[in-house]
């Protein structure tokens, strides 16, 4: 997998496009929940940029990650290393709760989206601003 300067545009919006495709299926409802949260303005990211990272995505998952079903799999220590690069307490709120809307647009949490929301929940939730904000 690529790396990317933490708190950057694209290391938050990699997470953002991880949500929607861990499932294995890029649902337009996803494409609809990330598009009314608003998140790409508040990580000056556009459209097009999103798409072009969403594909680079693609490209690294296919050389570095198993699927199984269809559904990619990605090993716990991927995942942190993706999640490390968000440090910022209140990018790692905006992007949960983006991530979160993104998972139920389709009706269907799959096991790729629970894990990577609860491996995020839990790094992210042992940063102590982030408990004190969410309360």
């Amino acid at each position: 997998m690529r790396t990317y300067a933490v708190n950057s545009p694209q290391a938050a919006g990699r997470l953002l496009a991880l949500m929607m495709i861990v499932d294995g299926n890029l649902a337009s409802a996803e494409l609809q929940a990330l598009q009314r949260s608003k998140i790409l303005e508040h990580i000056d990211m556009d459209a097009a940029e999103f798409q072009r990272l969403l594909q680079e995505l693609c490209d690294d998952m296919l050389t570095a990650t198993a699927t199984l079903h269809g559904a990619v799999q990605l090993s716990n220590p991927v995942i942190d290393s993706l999640l490390a690069e968000i440090a910022d307490p209140d990018l790692r709120r905006k992007l949960l709760h983006a991530m979160w809307k993104i998972a139920d647009a389709d009706g269907w949490l799959a096991d790729g989206e629970a894990v990577l929301l609860t491996r995020a929940s839990n790094a992210w939730s042992a940063e102590t601003n982030f408990h004190r904000h969410t309360r």
